[in-house]
């Protein structure tokens, strides 16, 4: 770890020590915010392509929904609550198949899983997601709070490749990077496709799909910022706006007054799961 990873991730504003990041995890804004999360991180052409036209089969979603899922929720898990010893296994474990994901000679954008600016891209996105669904679920923080919480997301890119110094220093600075970014993000057919068949859980037996795609479809469409509701052709209101907010603060209600073991889940499920892998020796992705 570098010396500003370091000072970053230990130290809060003002010098005051760090938060205890398991506080403020509610797992079930994972499950909430999962899809949108992944149509904002492959807005990204270059990481839309480097799913859609993937060889590595495993990982696939539309293929495998469970080990795609694991997968996802144990790069949080690790990112936010696991040690640095569990962070550099699982980087070596999606490093194995990141070496797999780069373009080919037809691809019709240039893509390298290792590209450190894909990377922040993503990592930009899973924090965009953390922060919009804290305030959804738990109402505005203070600004020290949000500081501090911002700062602890830093491993959301460090865990792999994204050096410290290419995280934005401060919110500030952040959501200039995320403004400046999100405006250059386009979803072409191909991808769009993709997306539709995500949100309407195509993978999924018929009987869940009928039961879970609309208001999947209603949640990802209120989380997904404006720019990208209009690549994706999708339609939204402020009376949908404020529906949304109503749900997910009555959740978050709920889910603030849970025990910490409860309210973490399945974020510390599959931390679990993925220190009993290491102990057998089993695959982590």
């Amino acid at each position: 770890m570098t010396h500003r990873a370091a000072a970053l991730e230990s130290v809060g504003p003002g010098g005051r020590a760090a938060i205890d990041i398991g506080d403020y995890v509610d797992g079930i804004a994972a499950f909430i915010g999962g899809t949108a999360n992944v149509i904002m991180q492959l807005s990204e052409p270059a990481v839309g392509y480097g799913v859609v036209e993937s060889t590595v089969d495993s990982g696939k979603v539309m293929l495998h929904p469970v080990k795609r899922l694991r997968t996802t929720m144990t790069y949080l898990a690790v990112a936010l609550l696991g040690n640095d010893l569990e962070r550099v296994r699982f980087r070596d474990a999606v490093n194995s198949v990141h070496r797999q994901v780069r373009s080919g000679p037809d691809s019709p954008v240039a893509y390298n899983a290792f590209d450190t600016k894909l990377q922040l891209w993503v990592a930009a996105c899973l924090y965009y997601g953390v922060d919009d669904l804290f305030r959804r679920l738990r109402g505005q923080p203070d600004d020290a709070l949000a500081e501090q919480l911002y700062r602890e997301s830093i491993r959301l890119g460090t865990t792999l490749q994204v050096r410290a110094d290419q995280w934005p220093r401060d919110r500030a600075a952040f959501y200039e990077y995320w403004n400046r970014e999100l405006a250059t993000k386009t979803i072409d057919d191909t991808v769009r496709a993709y997306f539709n068949d995500l949100i309407d859980l195509k993978m999924l037996p018929r009987p869940l799909q009928l039961l879970f795609a609309r208001p999947q479809r209603f949640v990802v469409t209120g989380l997904l910022p404006p720019h990208l509701r209009d690549e994706m052709h999708m339609r939204w209101s402020e009376r949908q706006e404020r529906r949304l907010n109503r749900i997910l603060s009555a959740v978050g209600a709920v889910s603030k007054r849970l025990p910490r073991v409860l309210r973490q889940f399945p974020v510390n499920y599959y931390l679990w799961d993925m220190r009993a892998r290491i102990r057998l020796d089993r695959p982590l992705v």
